[in-house]
C-alpha cells in the first residue's frame, strides 16, 4: 500500500462528500427542481452500488476469508460480515428520528414548505445535517477502502455516492435556508455534513492501516457490501420511486448496474 493509492484513495472520497455542496447550490440557484432527473440520477448510484456490493466487493470479501479459514468457515465468515454491515447501517438509521431524517428531498418551490415556525424548521434543518453526516461516515470508508484495493472499484463507488450525495446536499440546505433566508449558513450546513466522507475515510484507515490483515480486509469488505445494499434499498430506492415514475427508477437502476459491469470488464 503506497502513499500514491492512499492520497488517490483520499481524494476519490473527499470528492464524493463535497458533492453536498453541488445539492445546496442547486437549491440556493435554481427556480425548479427536475424530478425525474434526480429519479433517474439515484437509481443510477443505485445500481453502481448493487452490482458492486455482490459481484465484486462481497466476492473479494469471500476470496480474502476462505483463503484465510478455510472455504465453508471463510463463506460462513463473509456472510456474517454482511448482514453485520446492514445491521450496522440500520441501527444508525433507527437512531435518526422521523422527522429529521435526510430521505425526503423537498421542493423548493413547494408553497407549504414556508412555515411560520422557523426554529422548527431550523432544527430540522440541522437534524439533517447531523444524520446526514451520520450516513456519509461508512460511505467514506466503503468509497477509501475500495479504491486502495482497486482504483477502478474505488471510482465506481464514489461516483455512485457523489450522485446521492447532491440531494441529500438539497435535503439540509433548502430547511436551514427558509428558517434563516441565509444561503451562506445553508451553504455552509450542507458542506460540513459532507465532510463526514473523508473523515470516514480518515478515522477508518488508522484505526485498521495496523491490522490490516487479509482477514480485516475481508470482514470489513464483507461489512461495507451490506452497508451499501442498505442504503440503496432503504434510501436511494424509495426516494427515486417517490421522486420519479416507478420506470424512470428502473431505467436507471439498470443503467447503472450496465455502468459498472462494462468498467470491471474493462478492468479484467
Amino acid at each position: 500500500m503506497n502513499n500514491s493509492s492512499i492520497y488517490l484513495a483520499f481524494i476519490y472520497t473527499l470528492a464524493a462528500g463535497l458533492c453536498t455542496g453541488i445539492g445546496s447550490f442547486i437549491a440556493m440557484f435554481s427556480k425548479t427542481f427536475n424530478r425525474k432527473f434526480f429519479a433517474a440520477a439515484l437509481g443510477f448510484s443505485a445500481g453502481v452500488m448493487i452490482y458492486v456490493s455482490f459481484v465484486d466487493i462481497f466476492v473479494k470479501s469471500k476470496d480474502s476469508l476462505t483463503v484465510a479459514f478455510g472455504y465453508k468457515t471463510g463463506y460462513w465468515y463473509t456472510v456474517l460480515a454482511f448482514f453485520s454491515g446492514i445491521m450496522i447501517i440500520g441501527i444508525i438509521d433507527r437512531l435518526v428520528p422521523d422527522f429529521e431524517n435526510p430521505h425526503e428531498i423537498r421542493n423548493i418551490n413547494d408553497p407549504e414548505y414556508e412555515v411560520k415556525n422557523r426554529e422548527k424548521l431550523m432544527r430540522m434543518g440541522v437534524f439533517s445535517a447531523l444524520a446526514i453526516a451520520i450516513h456519509n461516515f461508512p460511505e467514506g470508508l466503503a468509497t477509501f477502502l475500495g479504491t486502495l484495493h482497486d482504483p477502478a472499484v474505488g471510482l465506481s463507488i464514489g461516483s455512485a455516492i457523489a450522485i446521492h450525495n447532491i440531494p441529500e446536499g438539497i435535503a439540509v440546505a433548502v430547511p436551514i435556508y427558509y428558517a434563516t433566508k441565509s444561503k451562506k449558513k445553508a451553504f455552509c450546513y450542507s458542506f460540513l455534513s459532507g465532510l463526514a466522507e473523508p473523515l470516514g475515510a480518515i478515522i477508518g484507515y488508522f484505526i485498521l492501516r495496523s491490522i490490516f490483515t487479509d482477514e480485516v480486509f475481508g470482514l470489513t469488505f464483507g461489512c461495507v457490501a451490506g452497508i451499501m445494499i442498505y442504503i440503496s434499498l432503504d434510501e436511494l430506492l424509495p426516494t427515486a420511486e417517490k421522486y420519479g415514475e416507478h420506470h424512470i427508477a428502473i431505467y436507471g437502476l439498470i443503467s447503472g448496474m450496465a455502468l459498472m459491469a462494462l468498467s470491471l470488464l474493462l478492468f479484467i
